[in-house]
């Protein structure tokens, strides 16, 4: 591994990244009087920690000047000249700002980006890298491939999903080498004579090195990386050691000078420590043969021929890690091979353009830097635009504040902010400021206590700035702001995907009287960036907002397990207001949501909040549902405990802080009044206020019982969540139909006022799906019709993961699961390995997969023995389906 240099020193007590390189000397004049080896030291310190900056979000690199000039001085030359080699560009002002401050130099690093090349229309890789470490032959020569040839070899390989090669291939390969190439008739000798010419020169398939006189393991050790990996990428080949490249002659390497033994197991260690990363399937590391053959010399062995066949692999071999690297929480580090193919190359697009269907990009990673990852939201839903232009409006005449009710209570509540506030903004005209009682718990920080609000200012001729603003001046504050305004910078960049040149300012106000309400010694980074780092015009503010949509509206998407990678999804504008609600304000909390309004979300949301706000470790979080899918579930996310309706009763959970209750209007009290037994866990002395929230629909009630909660009009205060987001077209449609029906015959344990919130329903339109119901069938048909259908499902993309098949009852879903499997199983297809793909993961019953959701819902035999709330359980089995429903 390719480790970075100890005398990088990562300061921090900043609010960006700051990276110390100790002393360099400067100046064109004076680094030309340096020996050769320190200036190759000094520079190789600086291109380690601007590679670290580029893929790490930007930052600044910090020099002592070793140089005595009291005038200011250039960069050097030789320096400014790896910077391009850097970033393979002769535009350094693309990605660097140069400033001198007293005796320390400062280089300003954006963020890398992906966009293409000034110089031409080429693609930059997605990661910044001093070399790619991946070799390739061209003729008789091998040759390092540079960031942007490694790119296009990555991206063909991926492509190709690493397939081994077929047989044809490998049969046309075998023939070349083994017939067609003389050279396999020498590798299967057994001797050979000192002196003899081989009969074939060097070629692409074929190179000759001689052994060194001296320290010859190390030289083996040496060259095997580079030419073993190289024919490895190229198709394969044969690596004689042993023979003059000029004349041909077999010279080997004398007995004497190395054991037989040895040099092999000098050859198999170079060549097993040699990174590989596949695309494919298989796991294999270099394949080859290796031959030592005896030299002859006057009838007496004279020494050893060595003769490496390499295979073709199958996708990538490196000579050794990249040299590319980090930032790493507190530390600078190298990347392996395997994590900067990763970073390199885009997530699969064959995976992601299966949301294509169903959801709408909002960030693509083609021109982003190397850490973000792909934002999608459901189609029909604003774009992160949109979201920016309703949540965070810039006037184009004067600077708007923002969520104005907040502004309007904090202002109420803190005498003295208003005109603290308004000063401090006298000197901007035209952005926003966007206030939050704790921009720490926006980005999922802990919360500091004593800070009174927070605002963030966007406005045009200034970098962002971050204001916290306390209750009294108290020392220590420098921590808290300059790790809050670095997080922010940094998910601005590495999350929101912005690719401007970017620093957030925190500044410290304290609105004790004893302070005169000003500010604490105002910015308090030291460090005086360069005007590009202002935002020039409306352009570029909404850019950086759109970014902060991303950041504050972003959540991970129950899609990235099945897709194997990371993607994000964004809250709708609704559920971004019921997440900033103050939970010291709002302890209890209704929140009523229709079918796919994402009730469990955003349940899963606030105990993150809660988390921070109350600084709360997970186990004294408790969130309760009735099913046992949807528990573990919740509780695999680790945020919480996790239980049952059933566990809580019968345990006792003293140490419990804050309670989320989930699909409430499916609980019972037949195990006693849980809703007395949460809200006195919650209403107890503490030292902070505890939290009560319960998410509920009535319109998926699932039996006639009395469940516990309190009449409707005592479920206060409450919220309502009206937007429907999961479904697609057709089965919304058919959802709005049997709501109708419930509206006007409901069961006698819905709220009459409840029904109202139907008429208050958007459904979100956009995405293709099917709706088929099938009446008349016996349980023979439906289960040949289910197994036909899954396996058609499966030939056009999806997988298992994405099915279920719901019963009415848990009873009837293990009567009769193990005969629709053995149905599924009659049918094979060479793709699909059917004892694995088929399992009883695929098998549920309608309630006990309440507040889950698969894109693909069969749904067998729906009855219940109550016919009050048929219609009921119907709605819960169709609201399951994301985009294909059968019944």
């Amino acid at each position: 591994m390719e480790e970075y240099n100890s005398s990088l020193v990562l300061e921090l007590s900043h609010p960006d990244l700051v990276i110390n390189i100790g002393k360099v000397t400067l100046g064109e004049g004076n680094r030309k009087k340096l020996q050769k080896t320190q200036k190759d030291q000094e520079k190789e310190r600086v291109t380690q920690a601007v590679c670290a900056l580029l893929n790490s979000g930007g930052g600044v690199i910090r020099i002592e000047m070793a140089n005595k000039d009291e005038r200011p001085v250039e960069l050097g030359l030789d320096l400014e000249q790896s910077l391009r080699d850097l970033i393979e560009s002769s535009d350094l002002q693309a990605f660097f700002e140069f400033k001198q401050q007293g005796r320390h130099f400062y280089i300003f690093v954006k963020s890398w980006s992906s966009d293409p090349f000034p110089e031409d229309s080429s693609v930059r890789p997605r990661i910044c890298s001093l070399s790619s470490s991946l070799t390739r032959r061209s003729g008789t020569s091998v040759f390092p491939m540079h960031s942007r040839e490694a790119f296009d070899f990555l991206k063909k390989e991926s492509k190709n999903l690493g397939k081994e090669p077929s047989g044809e291939f490998l049969n046309v390969i075998n023939q070349k080498l083994n017939y067609s190439d003389p050279a396999d008739l020498v590798f299967q000798k057994d001797r050979i004579e000192h002196g003899d010419i081989l009969p074939f020169p060097e070629s692409q398939s074929i190179e000759f090195k001689q052994f060194a006189t001296k320290h010859i393991q190390d030289y083996v050790k040496t060259i095997i990386p580079q030419y073993v990996s190289a024919f490895a990428n190229s198709g394969g080949g044969y690596l004689f050691i042993g023979v003059d490249d000029k004349s041909r002659k077999v010279l080997g390497c004398a007995k004497e000078n190395i054991h037989r033994n040895s040099l092999k197991s000098v050859v198999a260690n170079a060549i097993h420590r040699l990174p590989v990363v596949h695309f494919c399937s298989s796991e294999p590391g270099v394949e080859y043969s290796m031959k030592i053959i005896d030299v002859f010399k006057g009838g007496e062995l004279y020494g050893y021929l060595c003769v490496i066949k390499v295979e073709p692999f199958c996708c990538a071999v490196f000579s050794k890690d990249p040299k590319s690297w980090m930032v790493n929480d507190k530390d600078i580090r190298s990347l392996k091979a395997k994590e900067w193919v990763d970073m390199m190359i885009d997530p699969n697009p064959e995976l992601l353009s299966e949301l294509a269907e169903t959801f709408e990009s909002q960030l693509s990673l083609s021109d982003r830097p190397p850490l973000c990852r792909p934002v999608y939201s459901k189609k029909g839903l604003e774009h992160k635009a949109d979201l920016q232009q309703h949540l965070f409006p810039v006037a184009s005449d004067h600077l708007r504040y923002t969520p104005e009710s907040l502004w309007k209570e904090l202002s109420s509540e803190h005498e003295g902010l208003e005109e603290l506030i308004n000063r401090q903004m006298h000197p901007f005209s035209q952005g926003i400021l966007i206030f939050s009682r704790s921009w720490a718990v926006d980005l999922n920080l802990q919360e500091k206590e004593g800070v009174i609000c927070e605002a963030l200012l966007i406005a045009q001729n200034s970098p962002p700035i971050l204001y916290t603003i306390l209750g009294e001046q108290e020392a220590g504050w420098e921590e808290y702001c300059t790790h809050t305004a670095l997080t922010l910078k940094q998910k601005l960049v590495n999350t929101g995907g912005y690719t401007g040149k970017v620093c957030v300012m925190p500044k410290v106000l304290c609105l004790s009287p004893a302070s005169s309400a000003e500010c604490l010694g105002g910015a308090i980074s030291p460090i005086h960036y360069p005007r590009s780092y202002s935002l020039a015009d409306t352009q570029q503010v909404e850019a950086l907002l759109q970014a902060l949509v991303i950041v504050l509206l972003g959540f991970r998407s129950f899609l990235s397990d099945q897709l194997g990678c990371e993607v994000l999804n964004l809250l709708t504008a609704q559920q971004y207001e019921l997440f900033s609600t103050n939970l010291r304000k709002n302890r209890e909390l209704f929140v009523h949501g229709l079918p796919g309004s994402g009730k469990t979300i955003m349940a899963m949301k606030i105990m993150e909040k809660i988390r921070n706000v109350f600084h709360c470790e997970a186990d004294r979080i408790l969130y309760i549902c009735e099913n046992q899918p949807l528990r573990n579930f919740v509780g695999n996310k680790k945020i919480c405990r996790a239980v049952t309706r059933k566990t809580f009763m019968r345990e006792n959970f003293g140490h419990i802080q804050h309670i989320i209750i989930d699909e409430a209007q499916n609980f019972r009290i037949e195990d006693g009044d849980w809703y007395w037994k949460a809200k006195t866990i919650t209403q107890r002395a503490g030292a902070c206020p505890r939290i009560l929230w319960i998410f509920l629909d009535y319109f998926q009630t699932s039996h006639v019982c009395r469940s516990g909660l309190p009449p409707f009009s005592y479920q206060y205060p409450r919220e309502q969540l009206t937007r429907v987001v999961r479904n697609a077209d057709e089965i919304a449609k058919y959802l709005q139909e049997i709501i109708q029906v419930i509206r006007e015959n409901p069961p006698p344990n819905l709220p009459s006022e409840y029904l109202a919130m139907s008429h208050e329903a958007k459904w979100v339109a956009g995405v293709a799906g099917n709706v088929t119901v099938k009446e008349d069938l016996d349980l023979e048909e439906m289960m040949v019709y289910v197994a036909d259908e899954c396996h058609s499902l499966l030939r056009n993309g999806y997988s298992a993961k994405d099915i279920v098949v719901l019963f009415s009852t848990a009873s009837e879903m293990d009567r009769y699961k193990d005969e629709f499997l053995k149905e599924m199983r009659k049918r094979k297809f060479s793709h699909i390995d059917d004892e694995s793909t088929f399992t009883d993961a695929m098998f549920d019953s309608v309630r006990r997969f309440s507040g889950l959701e698969r894109n693909i819902v069969f749904g067998i035999n729906p009855s219940t023995a109550e016919p009050a709330i048929f219609d009921n359980l119907l709605l819960c089995l169709a609201s399951r389906a994301n985009k294909h429903l059968y019944i």
